[in-house]
């Protein structure tokens, strides 16, 4: 198992919304956000929104952020890829890299997500309770905190400073 060997979250390599490999050590020295995302969720709008925010202020400071689209909540990313990034980049201004569509939870959960998971755990267990959970990656590419997806992007610009603050 992938994920159990697994020190960084740099040992993975994922898809990107046009089904190319990615490797997650290309985001080596930065630190990271990321998040499960739906285009037709109650917290989208908010969601998308701060996270330009954030993603605008710190991307030349050596901050990026991660989305995977995930169908697994109220079936709230319904779309193909094709579609998911015309509403993510049409629709919400999304500058930021959008995955391929995940499951996260589940025997079919995204090796990422295991090890996101083990790592931080959530307050009722290991489980995504919901679209826009998200997980704070620091430069090593260690798991720093998790949070809810009530909270909101904004409401953890402090981390991210701190992150990137630190040598």
């Amino acid at each position: 198992m992938a994920e159990e060997s697994s020190k960084s979250i740099y040992d993975f390599t994922v898809k990107d919304i046009r089904g190319n490999d990615v490797s997650l050590s290309e985001y080596n020295g930065k630190a990271l956000l990321i998040v499960n995302v739906a285009s037709k969720c109650g917290l989208t709008q908010t969601n998308y929104k701060e996270l330009n925010v954030l993603y605008e202020k710190y991307k030349s400071q050596g901050f990026e952020i991660l989305a995977f689209p995930c169908n697994q909540f109220a079936g709230q990313e319904p779309g193909s890829n094709e579609e998911i990034q015309e509403v993510v980049c049409t629709r919400f201004k999304a500058e930021f890299p959008v995955f391929d569509k995940i499951e996260v939870n589940g025997k079919n959960a995204a090796p990422l997500y295991k090890f996101l998971k083990s790592q931080k755990g959530g307050i009722f267990g290991d489980g995504i309770k919901w679209n826009f959970t998200k997980f704070l990656v620091n430069k090593e590419g260690k798991v720093v905190e998790r949070y809810a997806p009530t909270t909101s992007p904004l409401k953890i610009e402090k981390d991210i400073q701190n992150l990137l603050e630190s040598s």
